[in-house]
């Protein structure tokens, strides 16, 4: 079933008096939320036990968990020693994952740099799947390993991208990050058919049930003319995109995603505003 929950833990998670993430668990079941994405963005900064105690802590709650991996990835750097490192990021995260609970991992694919953008591309498509490679032989198979459209226009993640990287084998599910496609390309995302022509064409490139249970991130974001400058909350009215219209095309499409909220401290409030929308069409 589809399924809303929050990225990390927002302001009103603190002002409730919770402290750390394994109670994130109760405080989303208790909102109606029954997904959360725990961020390993600065790095992997918690032990084996503590995953463990996590992710027994959302079993119990009946709350799905999904990790974002360290923001330090990029798979179109020229440097093979760098490129290591995030294999290893990768990788790391998916094990922390299989102790949180999880098997969905979201991860940014890479930064242009100074190489032309078709080569810049063609490098982490040769990377991905040296990462693929590595993921059977460490058999983290069963997780769905998804790499993000991005926001800004310097980094490698169009829809287009994205698309084709998970061509390269079904372990690699997009992230379609809608608030990066709208900011990347200046506000494009307006109307029904602006959402549906973007699923139609990953359905028409990667197949109906690769994207039945898509990965989706949504938030409202600031952009500029080099795309996403900063993250906002729905009380934005002037830079979107707005939900109800992917809402509906959700619908119509009969998808059953996994929707996680990316607003600006108020992730938790936004995902259930969402839920909402989402059940009131």
């Amino acid at each position: 079933m589809i399924k809303f929950g929050p990225s990390g833990n927002g302001d009103s998670f603190y002002a409730a008096g919770y402290k750390h993430t394994g109670q994130a668990a109760a405080y989303c079941k208790s909102l109606g939320l029954n997904c959360y994405e725990y961020s390993f963005g600065r790095g992997i900064l918690l032990s084996e036990s503590k995953a463990i105690e996590i992710g027994e802590a959302f079993k119990q709650c009946g709350v799905e968990i999904s990790v974002h991996a360290p923001y330090f990835i990029n798979f179109a750097n020229p440097d093979d020693e760098a490129a290591a490192k995030s294999y290893n990021y990768v990788l790391n995260s998916a094990k922390y994952l299989k102790l949180l609970g999880g098997n969905r991992l979201v991860f940014h694919p890479a930064a242009q740099g100074k190489a032309e953008r078709d080569k810049a591309v063609e490098l982490t498509e040769e990377r991905l799947k040296i990462l693929r490679d590595y993921i059977y032989l460490n058999c983290l198979d069963d997780i769905k390993f998804c790499p993000e459209t991005m926001g800004k226009h310097a980094q490698i993640g169009t829809l287009e991208e994205i698309a084709r990287f998970c061509k390269i084998d079904k372990i690699y599910t997009p992230a379609i990050d809608f608030g990066h496609i709208n900011a990347r390309e200046g506000g494009s995302l307006k109307d029904e058919n602006d959402y549906k022509i973007r699923l139609d064409y990953l359905i028409s490139e990667l197949g109906y049930e690769r994207i039945r249970d898509v990965h989706i991130h949504f938030s409202k974001i600031m952009y500029g003319g080099k795309g996403e400058i900063k993250h906002l909350t729905f009380e934005d009215d002037v830079y979107g995109p707005e939900f109800p219209p992917l809402a509906r095309v959700i619908k119509q499409l009969d998808l059953q995603p996994y929707i996680i909220s990316e607003s600006s401290g108020t992730q938790a409030e936004d995902a259930l505003t969402m839920k909402r929308i989402y059940d009131s069409v």
